[in-house]
């Protein structure tokens, strides 16, 4: 059989691999657009900041290599023009002679990625706007770097700031314009503030709810000029502003596309052709939450798509694609955020019922030294259907995300995480970890024995219901800083002065990260007070209502 393969990065060149693998028999094809193939894409900002200094260490496999332990035809600098379904050929072009063929197939595969975002608006072709895809792109802001000092980012996702802090640490000033209220779209926004404020102390300037209007080069430069008016004068602009699928070779070739612009493939990665499959940033895919058609653009789906599509294709369809969940993870200076699963912000849209927990913990045991504030978040249904989660915090992140991840594929209750047995020494976690706590108070929840609510439903709580609302901190914590309207009754004195309270009234109750406000919630329950306790506490409500990172112009 011969199979060729159009795009050699992530999924294809997995694909290929695993494809020589499973049979010797078979020839198979690699064409791919660019000069590299195999490279490790999301290092890319990390050699520009010099976090790695060795170049070659992107380059996981070349053509030479390919060919020598795989038996791979690879050719670079060939691009696939158009799909001949009928003739069952491809039509390539090398782009360094310019020569034109046609090449035979068995059985093909798209793994074409996906392509940076460039919005047609005016001054968008300056050469000093750049966007980060490959190897060739990384060049070129290396190179800017050499002699330009001032950048303005466009965009906030992943690869937005990560460029920023790579640059910010090879001394540049870097300013970040973000269209929406946030950073990190795959976060809710008070677990994106955390990274927020990061960006104020190491130096970014953040302008968020700013749109792009046009560029315009000057002689000194290139001028931003934003939506509102206002002008940015930069040296270079790196757009990250998100991608979108390639599929122009599919869709030319009467391939189905779906409503998000990815290639449509059925569970085993299959096309409306028979004989063509598709994996990547290019397809469409399940999310496995809520089963409904999104575009996830991130290196395991790609990899464990590549690894089930070869099966697919030399031993019939076999190996079904179980869906995405969108588990990444982003490390920002000292920080990390990660997410998976269903944010809240999707959960409004969809109009879906869930409920919100909110752990502020260290991520180890708190007399061990060194320990670091975590915050997790979990959203579920009245069912316990664990729908998605997020944390944020400089250590530990990544473990509970992943211990989540892997409890929404298992398809665990949320009251199962109490069961989840957690490696511990004081070094490590605590012995009760961050997971644990989740399913303890989701349990608590289900039960009816605990209310919350969050941060932006405070003030309207509190005004519909006419509820008192008790700091249960010190006063020496209150003096430091609470929520306006609030009163002072530390947790240890409830009790004596239980008296004083009013039982026709509601209560709403906080401390400075929730295990004391939970506690007050408790005692005021069990005297039969009407009493609800604010997720995250003072320390999370503080963190979205300081806006003091935003640059001001």
């Amino acid at each position: 059989m011969k199979i060729i393969v159009v795009g050699g990065v992530a999924g294809g060149a997995t694909a290929a691999t695993r494809l020589r693998r499973l049979s010797e028999k078979n020839e198979i094809i690699i064409f791919e657009k660019g000069e590299h193939v195999s490279f490790a894409n999301c290092g890319l900002p990390y050699h520009i900041g010099g976090t790695i200094p060795d170049r070659d260490k992107l380059l996981l496999q070349t053509p030479e290599s390919l060919k020598i332990r795989y038996n791979l035809d690879t050719r670079i600098f060939t691009e696939v023009l158009a799909i001949n379904r009928e003739q069952k050929t491809v039509t390539a072009k090398n782009l360094t002679t310019g020569k034109i063929y046609d090449e035979s197939y068995d059985k093909l595969l798209l793994s074409p990625g996906a392509e940076p975002l460039r919005p047609p608006l005016e001054g968008i072709n300056s050469r000093n706007i750049l966007t980060l895809r490959n190897i060739a792109d990384m060049d070129r802001i290396i190179q800017k770097t050499q002699t330009k000092n001032d950048f303005v980012i466009v965009g906030g996702g992943f690869i937005g700031l990560e460029i920023a802090e790579n640059l910010i640490k090879l001394g540049k000033k870097v300013r970040l314009v973000e269209l929406n209220n946030q950073v990190m779209a795959q976060a809710d926004f008070e677990m994106a503030s955390y990274i927020h404020h990061k960006a104020k102390e190491h130096g970014l300037g953040l302008l968020l709810n700013h749109g792009v209007q046009k560029f315009v080069d000057t002689e000194h430069g290139l001028e931003v000029h934003l939506q509102n008016h206002k002008v940015l004068k930069t040296d270079v602009v790196i757009l990250s502003i998100g991608v979108k699928p390639e599929n122009t070779l599919a869709k030319n070739a009467g391939l189905d596309i779906g409503a998000t612009g990815g290639i449509l493939v059925n569970p085993y990665l299959q096309t409306n052709d028979e004989d063509i499959y598709a994996v990547g940033d290019a397809i469409e895919v399940t999310h496995f939450v809520n089963q409904k058609k999104v575009h996830i653009p991130l290196a395991w789906p790609a990899n464990r798509q590549g690894r089930l599509v070869a099966d697919n294709m030399i031993k019939g369809n076999i190996s079904p694609y179980s869906g995405s969940m969108g588990s990444s993870i982003l490390k920002f200076f000292e920080l990390s955020l990660a997410a998976t699963g269903l944010n809240e912000k999707t959960l409004k849209k969809l109009e879906m019922d869930y409920h919100t927990i909110i752990v502020t913990k260290g991520h180890h045991a708190g007399y061990y030294p060194g320990a670091k504030e975590l915050l997790l978040k979990v959203l579920f249904d009245g069912f316990g259907n664990i729908l998605g989660a997020q944390a944020v915090g400089e250590q530990g992140v990544d473990k509970r995300i992943d211990i989540i991840a892997t409890a929404i594929k298992a398809k665990m209750n949320i009251r199962e995480l109490q069961d989840i047995e957690i490696t511990y020494a004081p070094s490590f976690n605590s012995a009760k970890d961050p997971v644990n706590i989740v399913g303890y108070a989701a349990e608590n929840m289900l039960k009816e024995d605990l209310h919350t609510l969050n941060y932006d439903q405070l003030e309207n709580y509190v005004k519909k219901h006419d509820a008192v609302l008790i700091d249960v901190r010190t006063p020496l914590e209150f003096i430091d800083g609470h929520i306006e309207g609030a009163v002072n009754l530390p947790v240890d004195d409830i009790r004596e002065k239980i008296s004083s309270l009013d039982k026709n009234r509601k209560y709403l109750v906080y401390c400075q990260v929730g295990l004391r406000g939970y506690l007050a919630h408790r005692i005021l329950k069990n005297f039969g007070f009407d009493v609800i306790n604010l997720n995250g506490g003072y320390n999370l409500w503080s963190k979205v209502h300081t806006k003091k990172y935003e640059l001001t112009l």
